[in-house]
């Protein structure tokens, strides 16, 4: 396991050494962690687009709860290079070498928003390393996505038609959410309706996590733009581990609608509807429930 330190984020706490972690092919996965060192581990999967960063959210809670954290740059994100032919089907082959690398046999798998397809494809593919799924605020196959907002069903259709385009549009935003206030990122993820300001700790870490996602390479967020839209290729019915699906009710993002559907097709679903909550509030309220240590 090779580690490099990992920049001081916005938050300005004591920053995070990256490891990294190889698939069977030897393309390298970075990964941070978070929490108690002996913690129960959890693997946190971040958005599209996003980076192990955003795991600083889990951190706090984490520690407290005794629970360690792995939280991976899928392909094509942060430190991790891109596999531009992957599927959501093939989450499982980027997850477990993180579980090989860190020494873990089994763990609880959590995906926030992008980060949902992967966390339920991999307990699907490898329910023997995969104890329990989270999917919190997590995109839905087309399927369920009758009511997709404007916004998203463009982003798709660019990812699908013209992914360069997609890409300089994602290089521009990065550039601008450098060097703007981090309302610019938030406000993507948030609701006017709901009152609850966001702590400047937390929108530090949105920010700081989308800067990252993007900086560097756009592949990632482009190849789950496309991919999401399409066929998942995931057999919910087989999927054996418990599965709790967290989902605010005021959600633009993600509307809810998507989750009643999941709850359906999932044999061991149980749904959480947080009220009042949108994107990021639903992770946010979320955290400290995923972050349980015991089932």
């Amino acid at each position: 396991m090779s580690t490099v330190a990992t920049p001081a984020d916005d938050s300005q706490s004591e920053p995070h050494e990256a490891s990294v972690a190889r698939a069977a092919d030897g393309r390298p996965i970075s990964y941070t962690e978070y929490g108690r060192p002996d913690g129960a581990p959890v693997v946190f999967l971040h958005g599209t687009p996003g980076s192990r960063l955003l795991g600083k959210l889990l951190d706090r809670p984490a520690r407290k709860r005794g629970v360690r954290v792995l939280a991976p740059d899928r392909p094509g994100y942060g430190r991790s290079p891109s596999w531009p032919d992957r599927s959501i089907r093939d989450a499982a082959e980027f997850v477990t070498p993180v579980l090989d690398d860190a020494g873990v046999e089994t763990a609880d798998i959590v995906g926030f928003s992008g980060g949902g397809p992967y966390a339920l494809a991999t307990a699907a593919d490898r329910p023997d390393r995969i104890e329990h799924v989270d999917v919190i605020a997590g995109a839905t196959p087309p399927s369920a996505d009758g009511n997709m907002p404007a916004v998203q069903r463009l982003v798709t259709r660019l990812a699908t038609s013209a992914p360069s385009v997609l890409g300089g549009l994602f290089r521009g935003q990065a550039w601008l959410a450098e060097r703007l206030d981090p309302s610019f990122v938030v406000d993507q993820y948030t609701s006017a309706e709901v009152d609850d300001p966001i702590s400047e700790d937390v929108a530090a870490i949105v920010r700081a996590d989308f800067v990252e996602a993007l900086a560097e390479r756009r592949g990632g967020a482009v190849t789950e733009f496309r991919t999401t839209a399409t066929d998942w290729d995931v057999d919910f019915a087989s999927i054996t581990p418990s599965v709790g699906l967290w989902y605010g009710d005021t959600d633009t993002n993600v509307p809810i609608d998507g989750a009643h559907w999941l709850e359906r097709e999932l044999p061991t679903a149980q749904l959480h509807v947080l009220q009042g909550a949108d994107h990021i509030r639903t992770l946010t309220r979320s955290i400290p429930e995923v972050c349980g240590g015991d089932r």
